[in-house]
């Protein structure tokens, strides 16, 4: 039913507008939180380089509409995805309403999991645990693409962020030793000044990673959805204003480029929004931040989502940030970061993707007593 695919398209931006305005949180709370920049010039920013960055490249986009469901398994419906989406979206309203930096890329995961084992009975066949194709950056499915990157992200964040930090320390260490004009650079009011301005593109760099990471995961779901309905047919006999929904080809390795530009701009949009509850969490409450400490946590985190953008995995932006933001506060002092708030935080992780599974799962079963999938 061509209504249900229109209906699932604007969902999927609904969940990315969603997304931009809570996960803004993880592109300027640090920038915000050392007084570099004001909370409303830091959207700005993030807003812009989240569209840049979500311009950027596909491989994500294209991990979310081929690598996680079988569909030899079942029939990828509007219906399914749809349940996933609103399972989504759920838990990222919870997260949002709490203050919880949750992941947005691992509560859509969920919900598309979740949806899809309601659709096979629970069968999991459906979902792809492990698919090798050529050489290990090739690999799909669940495994490759979500649990070892859930894992090893946050390890990646907290590490990266502690060696930053100590390799800043010990560069401005080595100016002060030297003395001179040199040692002047090492002078606390130099030292700030010059991160305060380093913070700025440390930021944009963010920017430019959350986007390259996180919106490629809505274009996936649109063009999941898309293939599903090619397959059925409901897209036979389209009217020529609506032409562009043809997935062309039906290559589900491609994706359309009005996909890619619709995403980015509905995630910038999101973003422009602000999420200050989360900013709140990550800038003030884990650890007291300076710029030094600001710019080490930035650059850690968007080094490895970049990284995971090239490679197609769905990395968690919240993820990377918090823990960058740890270890630049376990650099600084390991008795300065606050373990209450990081046990609720990690709760927040562990939960995620069975939580926002089970909406989905349910709201698909109920969909089905109602005779309406």
């Amino acid at each position: 039913m061509l209504t249900l695919v229109l209906v699932v398209i604007v969902a999927a931006l609904v969940f990315e507008f969603i997304n931009g305005f809570h996960d803004t949180a993880n592109s300027i709370a640090t920038v915000v939180a050392t007084k570099v920049l004001s909370p409303g010039q830091a959207v700005v920013l993030a807003a812009g380089m989240n569209l840049v960055g979500a311009l950027m490249g596909t491989a994500v986009a294209k991990t979310i509409s081929s690598g996680l469901i079988d569909t030899n398994v079942i029939q990828v419906t509007s219906q399914v995805i749809l349940c996933a989406l609103l399972g989504g979206i759920a838990w990222n309203l919870i997260t949002w309403w709490k203050g919880l930096p949750s992941s947005s890329s691992h509560a859509l995961i969920g919900g598309l999991c979740g949806a899809a084992l309601a659709a096979a009975h629970n069968n999991f066949d459906v979902l792809i645990w492990s698919e090798t194709v050529g050489d290990w950056t090739k690999n799909k499915g669940l495994w490759w693409k979500v649990f070892v990157p859930m894992i090893s992200s946050p390890v990646a964040g907290f590490l990266l962020g502690v060696l930053v930090m100590v390799a800043l320390w010990a560069l401005i260490a080595g100016l002060a030793r030297m003395g001179g004009m040199l040692g002047r650079l090492a002078r606390p009011n130099f030292v700030n000044k010059f991160f305060g301005k380093a913070q700025i593109l440390s930021a944009a760099y963010m920017g430019y990673a959350h986007g390259q990471n996180d919106a490629q995961k809505t274009m996936g779901i649109i063009a999941l959805t898309l293939f599903g309905a090619e397959a059925s047919g409901t897209l036979n006999d389209l009217p020529a204003w609506l032409s562009f929904l043809h997935p062309g080809s039906g290559d589900e390795q491609g994706i359309a480029g009005w996909i890619v530009l619709t995403c980015a701009l509905v995630m910038a949009a999101g973003t422009a929004s602000g999420g200050w509850r989360i900013i709140k969490t990550l800038g003030h409450k884990m650890v007291k931040l300076h710029p030094i400490n600001g710019f080490a946590a930035e650059t850690s985190s968007a080094t490895i989502l970049t990284v995971a953008a090239h490679y197609g995995m769905p990395v968690s932006t919240t993820h990377s940030i918090s823990t960058a933001i740890m270890g630049v506060g376990f650099a600084k002092n390991p008795r300065a970061l606050k373990m209450g708030v990081i046990e609720r935080i990690v709760w927040a992780w562990i939960l995620t993707i069975p939580a926002a599974g089970g909406i989905a799962y349910g709201l698909l079963r109920l969909l089905e007593a109602m005779g309406w999938a």
